[in-house]
């Protein structure tokens, strides 16, 4: 089950295919399967022309693995994953001359927690069910 534990949108910039991207979509995704998971740092830079603009290309899609083998989602690693997010996705960025704004997001963040995920929803109430956010589905 792939899940992007953590996503938020920011300024940024980059110029690619002739096109520049002024905002960017930063993700830690998890992959888990038969007792297998990986996580991944994701970065993928988007036009942003407006405010409402969050089209999502697929040319400008860059990543890192941070980790892949034995095991299941953590809270614990994704936290530090998330707390050194920053880091791999600046490197991510510059490896094709890019720059995120970190100081600049566009979108509040969006987070998925492992009980979030695997909690089965309440019969009696609907509120229970975790949500994403309207601004991180698009």
């Amino acid at each position: 089950m792939i899940i992007n534990v953590y996503q938020r949108y920011y300024e940024a910039n980059l110029e690619i295919n002739g096109s520049v991207r002024r905002g960017a979509s930063v993700m830690l995704i998890s992959d888990s399967e038969a007792g297998k998971i990986k996580y991944t740092a994701a970065v993928t830079f988007m036009p942003y022309e407006n405010p409402q603009d969050f089209r999502v290309p697929y040319d400008a899609y860059y990543s890192k693995i941070l980790y892949e083998g034995t095991g299941r989602r953590s809270k614990k690693k994704e936290q530090a994953y998330i707390e050194k997010l920053q880091e791999m996705i600046d490197e991510l960025a510059e490896s094709v001359n890019g720059k995120i704004f970190w100081d600049k997001p566009l979108t509040q963040a969006s987070r998925r927690t492992s009980s979030s995920v695997y909690s089965p929803p309440s019969s009696s109430s609907a509120s229970s069910r975790s949500s994403v956010s309207e601004s991180s589905r698009k």
